[in-house]
């Protein structure tokens, strides 16, 4: 006999656990992976190594300490260092990635309560200190080993450090598959599209945040007379838009909160990259808008069905 059986939500049996939607994020940066180690060599293994190990280390440690439930199991900690190795320069020591892998883990996501509980991404901000603690070794970029030269790493600019005739330089297709300088995992579009793609069809990540990013870099882009393809393809947009302004945590729960949540990203992308004394502008817009994310939400929230406005007594 069935019974009517009343409970607090949610009532869903079949959500996703955080393990597995961790796994299909490490699944969708595979790719991306695989080809920094195809351009970068040894060493991006070695960077991505140091990073995902001390950030699931000091997840452990700081866990232990605050004496809670340890949480390494859910892969929240090795996405995070595998995305914050993939906004590194292969060159970079490995002594400087564990400090940005305790900043992520420590500061920006314990030092708030844990996974869910922190308000900005953990890896961007990491990133972002480390490039204005360590400027020098956070932008020496280098070609890919083999495209320049086969015996040693030649160092060279970003393609949005060059003029706006760069295409000369770096073809379209280049930049869509990663045959320039950058960090290990934004060069290849064409990997990161499909790691995007992937998580899309997964229903992992909403494709509302990514596609407003990306068009309204590209739409401003070509209103101010840029390449908007140029822009688009070129430094960490797909990096950021797919994996990054995606965060449950740190981004919009609504469709509308996410296409605002894009759209700001878009914007403040263009104006740091047109206007500002600094190319890229990927991580600084999605931390921004990272700290925007509660008005966001408060402005988009649904209104509960039957509900009714507190009316205000008139004095």
């Amino acid at each position: 006999m069935n019974k009517l059986i009343v409970s607090p939500s949610p009532h869903d049996e079949n959500y996703i656990k955080t393990s597995v939607i961790m796994l299909n994020v490490v699944i969708a940066l595979v790719p991306a992976f695989v080809m920094s180690v195809y351009y970068f060599g040894w060493r991006s293994i070695m960077l991505t190594a140091v990073c995902i190990i001390s950030c699931v280390l000091f997840e452990f440690i700081c866990r232990k300490l605050m004496k809670r439930d340890n949480t390494i199991g859910d892969l929240s900690a090795v996405v995070t260092g595998l995305i914050l190795a993939m906004n590194l320069p292969v060159t970079l020591p490995p002594w400087i990635a564990v400090i940005g892998s305790f900043i992520a883990i420590a500061i920006v996501k314990q030092l708030f309560g844990g996974i869910g509980q922190n308000f900005a991404n953990p890896a961007i901000t990491a990133r972002i200190v480390l490039m204005v603690s360590f400027p020098s070794a956070m932008t020496h970029w280098v070609y890919p080993f083999w495209y320049r030269n086969p015996t040693d790493a030649v160092s060279g600019a970003t393609p949005l450090a060059l003029p706006e005739t760069a295409v000369d330089v770096y073809s379209y297709l280049d930049l869509f598959l990663g045959k320039s300088g950058g960090c290990l995992g934004e060069t290849c579009a064409a990997a990161l599209l499909a790691g995007g793609i992937y998580l899309i069809i997964k229903k992992i990540i909403n494709p509302a945040a990514p596609l407003a990013f990306i068009g309204t870099l590209g739409l401003l882009s070509a209103v101010s007379g840029a390449d908007p393809l140029y822009q688009i393809l070129a430094g960490g947009v797909f990096l950021g838009a797919f994996f990054m302004a995606t965060d449950y945590a740190t981004t919009p729960i609504s469709t509308k909160g996410k296409v605002i949540f894009g759209i700001g990203c878009g914007i403040i992308t263009f104006v740091i990259r047109h206007f500002g004394s600094y190319p890229e502008g990927v991580s600084f817009s999605i931390l921004l808008m990272n700290i925007l994310t509660p008005y966001i939400e408060q402005l988009t929230r649904n209104k509960v069905f039957g509900a009714k406005e507190a009316v205000k007594n008139e004095k």
